[in-house]
């Protein structure tokens, strides 16, 4: 094949511009590769390309040296882990005086302002004293609704109501 038949070929393949490189020997179709980009300059800090010898903005010839990321070592535990028995023993111990605690603080009532259920058909006898305010016991009574409206729900509809709560924000 002579060369401009091999010039034609290429041109017609390459959609009729021509290929420059279409008769250079594979070397030199490497070398006119397009170069990246370097470490920036050390003295502006401007990247340049990779190919320069010299920064085109400062014609400085130093680059940054490439920073190596070094991780601090771990630092050792100071005490050793502690027996398992002792560890359970003390985990108990705490148990028990948090269970202590939290029952002297559940049995201290209030005695001011002695308050009476305003639900007289739940106590058919004596009344009892409320422990809870008028509006907390709605709010509660609305959740509990909610909550059986959500047990009786189909499980498709109980899906879409999901799928449409996660995707609202979007």
């Amino acid at each position: 094949m002579s060369p401009t038949t091999a010039t034609q070929t290429a041109t017609i393949q390459g959609g009729g511009q021509p290929i420059a490189h279409a008769n250079q020997p594979p070397a030199a179709r490497v070398a006119s590769k397009p170069a990246g980009f370097g470490l920036p300059c050390a003295k502006c800090k401007t990247y340049y390309a990779a190919n320069l010898k010299v920064c085109p903005v400062c014609k400085g010839t130093e680059r940054v040296a490439p920073a190596v990321a070094t991780i601090p070592a771990a630092t050792p535990l100071s005490e050793e882990t502690p027996d398992l028995a002792v560890l359970e023993a003390e985990r108990e111990r705490f148990l028990r005086e948090f269970k202590a605690q939290l029952s002297t603080s559940s049995m201290q009532v209030r005695p001011t302002g002695a308050s009476r259920c305003t639900r007289d058909e739940n106590h058919p006898g004596a009344s009892e004293s409320a422990t809870v305010c008028q509006g907390c016991y709605e709010r509660l009574q609305e959740r509990v609704d909610v909550l059986e409206a959500a047990l009786h729900m189909d499980v498709k509809e109980a899906a879409q109501v999901v799928y449409d709560a996660v995707w609202a924000d979007t």
